[in-house]
């Protein structure tokens, strides 16, 4: 019972401070693998193949180990509740359509930023496409996940913005800030974030979507010495992994 309350927790400022030092890549080989069907409360809704960015895959795949922490996950969910998945594993070329894609965005809604202030904009919703260790795409090692709250058919509940909304709505902890703005959204927030820590992912702050295990980005968020998820290289054949490698 007490795990099932914690899952209700006010979601806490993450006051950690990253490691400087580099963080290094020991590739574990745990391989990529299918979302499909598997678990009767992991749906999965491929939005950027939905959304037909060119190259986008139409299933979602992660890394064998973020599969098994997300049956954790459910483990201290409240049954009525399932997890919906929007994306995982995402070829580089989906990133640089994507990264492109935000910036435009970022600059007809803001005319007065300069080319650098667009750029650093637009990195705070997409990374930039980069194979460089330092700044490894998240979503490339196949150990991040873009993730939902939804109902028990699998129908996404409304946590307070849609999913890639460029607004300060979309920053984790909003509604912890201005909770009457959206009760509703505010509990959503907090069971998603809490049954997906306990399971061992960390949370990206600006987004309430992205969740990440054992790659780089996680492992500064725990101030580990190294991860265990690098990049991943993968061949695309009608929107599926035909096959893929580890650079």
């Amino acid at each position: 019972m007490h795990i099932k309350k914690s899952v209700f927790h006010p979601i806490t400022a993450n006051n950690a401070s990253f490691l400087s030092s580099k963080i290094a890549v020991g590739e574990s080989f745990e391989p990529l693998i299918k979302i499909e069907g598997q678990h009767p409360r992991i749906f999965a809704k491929p939005i950027y193949h939905q959304q037909k960015i060119p190259n986008s895959l139409q299933v979602i795949y992660v890394r064998e180990g973020v599969y098994e922490r997300l049956q954790e996950a459910l483990s201290v969910l409240p049954k009525i509740y399932s997890l919906v998945l929007y994306d995982g594993y995402r070829p580089f070329q989906v990133q640089q359509y994507l990264f492109t894609h935000f910036a435009q965005e970022v600059a007809q809604r803001f005319p007065h930023l300069s080319e650098q202030e667009i750029d650093s904009e637009t990195r705070r919703y997409v990374a930039f496409p980069s194979l460089d260790c330092a700044h490894l795409v998240p979503h490339l090692t196949g150990g991040a996940v873009d993730i939902t709250l939804g109902d028990i058919n699998g129908h996404a509940l409304n946590l307070g913005t849609a999913f890639d909304e460029i607004s300060a709505k979309s920053t984790t902890r909003y509604f912890e800030q201005f909770p009457n703005e959206n009760h509703k959204a505010c509990t959503y927030r907090r069971l998603l974030y809490n049954c997906m820590t306990m399971a061992g992912f960390t949370n990206y702050s600006e987004e309430w979507w992205h969740y990440d295990y054992n790659n780089i980005a996680w492992a500064r968020r725990v101030q580990a010495q190294s991860a265990s998820y690098g990049a991943v290289q993968a061949v695309i054949h009608n929107h599926y992994v035909k096959e893929f490698n580890f650079i």
